[in-house]
């Protein structure tokens, strides 16, 4: 039994209402439908029936329910006390883009001092998966844009503006800031639907009320500037990351009429491993020396 449609079946089981199950777990809708019917043909019986105001559980379903709770909640605990056996193992760090900001060097220094004989894993994660590999157990600790799935807490390492990267001899380059209004008929790069919130905070749908022209969806950063340079579409950047993903035919805006993006460090709720804490003392002490 695959433990996510485990989880899906949970959270729909609280909220009986599909679409905020999907808001929680960073899933589109239809991906969510799709996932409860693989559970249910897998299971040989239905745990859901369609009512007015939503979904509502089967006999089947009620019956289940505090077994499939009972087995995430030792999983999670398994996992934990596994990772946590021995006094050395493995710190995985996962990342979606580059951190840069000098916090991650500065933290693993800090890190490996508190805790000889660890190492440190960096592990690369699509978009598909919002909470950094979080929630799979795949990663410990993830550098992420905020917003998070349930389930997570985070530390907020860095605020930032957004800006735009766009082709370097589109017409608003010649501008020294963009204002976001000149944006709105623009085709964006965007992130996959499987993104959920993190998707609509890069094409900026807290700052509009029309629906953004996307131009095409990328799953990594470098086929999102590819796009770009291509003259595929504009993409929204935070400040800190327009360094870092400089390309040559492609120029970095800052853009008036945004709230700022926050990078954050996220962990699993509840996480109380001595490497995680370590990891998050030493970004926190970081974070305070800026």
């Amino acid at each position: 039994m695959d433990l996510k449609l485990l989880k899906s079946f949970v959270v729909v089981a609280e909220e009986l209402n599909v679409t905020r199950a999907a808001e929680r777990l960073f899933v589109s809708q239809p991906a969510l439908s799709k996932q409860l019917r693989v559970l249910e043909r897998e299971l040989g019986f239905r745990v859901f029936e369609r009512v007015h105001s939503g979904v509502a559980l089967t006999r089947q379903g009620e019956v289940l329910l505090p077994f499939a709770r009972e087995l995430l909640e030792r999983w999670a605990a398994g996992l934990e006390n596994a990772r946590a056996a021995a006094a050395t193992g493995t710190l995985v760090i996962g990342i979606q883009t580059a951190v840069g900001r000098g916090l991650q060097q500065a933290a693993l220094r800090r890190f490996r001092k508190a805790m000889p004989g660890w190492e440190v894993s960096l592990r690369l994660v699509g978009w598909d998966d919002p909470s950094g590999g979080l929630l799979d157990g795949s990663s410990d600790v993830a550098f992420i844009w905020l917003p998070v799935p349930a389930g997570l807490s985070t530390y907020v390492l860095a605020t930032e503006g957004r800006g735009v990267a766009m082709p370097a001899d589109h017409p608003l380059a010649e501008l020294a800031e963009v204002p976001f209004a000149a944006l709105r008929d623009e085709p964006f790069i965007a992130l996959p639907a499987a993104a959920g919130p993190l998707r609509d905070f890069w094409l900026g749908l807290d700052a509009r009320d029309d629906e953004p022209v996307v131009g095409v969806t990328a799953n990594t950063p470098e086929e999102v500037f590819e796009a770009v340079t291509s003259g595929l579409g504009v993409v929204l950047v935070a400040e800190g990351n327009a360094a870092l993903y400089n390309r040559p035919g492609m120029v970095y805006r800052p853009v008036a009429g945004l709230p700022p993006g926050e990078l954050a460090i996220a962990w699993r709720g509840g996480d109380k491993s001595p490497q995680v804490a370590a990891f998050i003392d030493a970004l926190r002490q970081v974070t305070t020396k800026v």
